[in-house]
């Protein structure tokens, strides 16, 4: 009966599809220069040619046009059922351009796109081609050939989309270890010669404009984040951040505005699932070992075991008996050795009204609110103080002294 080609089988004979074939091979430069010029008019992505060369973008899409002709010329149906075993096609060719454009980071949607362009022009220059021949066996061979076709696409499709997300997660993990090693590099402060931290800085995106902060966390087990999406929560907030992950300790650089540092600490408290220690302000990316040593130092200044956040002072004092323990602790004993060798009870009372007085500029009175005593009591201990020490808190040098051996002995004991 005319206009049935297909026979019992499901097979399309060869000599009525092997012609359309040959005709639209005819036809392919024309079409490639069609599809390109329809995919950079349609997709912002390939007006830019930054991205995706001109050339390139050509060579891709006559790959996928020759590949879904030479699919149609095996004479299949959508079933398989064909005059010959089905071979394996070649989709090597969509898998590295797949890769490619993910090395070029473009959209995954937006390279799709492109090849349904391809298939559906295809298909209409077959449509076209057939009414104008005026010959209906033609159109009831692309219609049992349609599926094929589809299937093609399809097949060419799902190997360009596993090589991008393949190229794209070995991307990801590539560029993860490069900022676990640039933060490595910043924290341990072994940078590259040529580099330096300015480069470094830019490398990890974090702003050189702003001030910056270390926090230190413990981690909630062996290398698992107890700040869990702190970068996510502080990112919300227009604040930069950059973050290094060890067995032990999840560390990392924020910058920020002076007026972002209380920002900072209530997205920092509210992630804290462990001791949390801040670091003061700083300038310098090249400062940023011994802020991470500050931070470690308040740290271990809360509990162990309880959950926190701690700043560390801001005084250049304790930095620097933080900095060097050990002359911390000399300067302590020789300090304070009488006060030291007291019982504890009365070591402590003597040590926390110190500690209270200073931290409240020299008032007895806000001393003693702080430490639900007297304000003759806080004069009291005081009084001992100076009688141990041998120490004024009225001479400037001996009330300096008497400072930083506390926050020595306070670091010593919290450390």
């Amino acid at each position: 009966m005319a206009g049935h080609i297909a026979d019992t089988d499901g097979r399309v004979p060869d000599p009525l599809l092997g012609e359309l074939v040959a005709w639209a091979e005819q036809q392919l430069p024309r079409l490639i220069d069609d599809v390109c010029a329809a995919t950079r008019d349609r997709i912002d992505l390939y007006r830019d040619e930054s991205i995706v060369p001109g050339a390139e973008l050509r060579a891709s899409v006559a790959v996928n046009l020759q590949f879904i002709l030479d699919g149609l010329a095996e004479r299949r149906t959508d079933a398989g059922i064909g005059t010959g075993p089905r071979t394996a096609p070649d989709l090597s060719a969509p898998a590295e351009t797949g890769r490619r454009r993910a090395h070029q980071r473009a959209p995954l949607p937006e390279v799709l796109r492109c090849y349904r362009i391809a298939c559906a022009m295809l298909w209409d220059l077959f449509v076209e081609h057939a009414r104008r021949v005026a010959r209906p066996d033609f159109l009831d061979a692309l219609l049992a050939a349609s599926s094929t076709l589809w299937r093609l696409s399809d097949e060419h499709a799902l190997a360009l989309t596993e090589a991008y997300r393949s190229a794209t997660a070995e991307l990801l993990v590539a560029q993860q270890r490069r900022r676990s090693a640039l933060m490595e590099a910043l924290f341990t402060g072994r940078l590259v010669p040529e580099s330096g931290s300015w480069e470094v800085g830019r490398l990890l995106g974090l702003p050189l404009d702003t001030k910056l902060t270390v926090a230190a966390a413990e981690t909630a087990g062996l290398a698992e984040e107890s700040l869990v999406g702190v970068e996510r929560m502080l990112g919300g907030l227009g604040i930069v951040s950059a973050w290094h992950l060890t067995p032990a300790l999840q560390a990392g650089v924020i910058a920020l505005r002076d007026e972002q540092r209380d920002e900072v600490l209530g997205v920092l408290r509210a992630a804290a699932a462990s001791r949390t220690g801040v670091s003061p302000a700083y300038e310098s990316l090249a400062d940023t070992p011994r802020a991470l040593h500050l931070a470690r130092a308040a740290l271990a200044d809360i509990p162990v075991g309880k959950a926190g956040v701690r700043e560390f002072s801001t005084s250049p004092l304790s930095a620097l008996i933080a900095y060097d323990p050990d002359e911390g602790r000399r300067l302590a004993k020789e300090v304070l050795g009488p006060v030291l060798a007291l019982p504890q009870e009365d070591r402590v009372a003597l040590l926390q009204t110190l500690r209270a007085y200073v931290d409240q500029a020299g008032s007895a009175e806000s001393a003693a609110r702080v430490l639900h005593c007297h304000p003759n009591t806080v004069r009291y201990r005081l009084n001992r103080v100076r009688e141990l020490t041998g120490r004024s808190l009225s001479d400037p040098r001996s009330l300096a002294e008497l400072v930083t051996a506390t926050d020595a002995v306070r670091m010593d004991t919290d450390g």
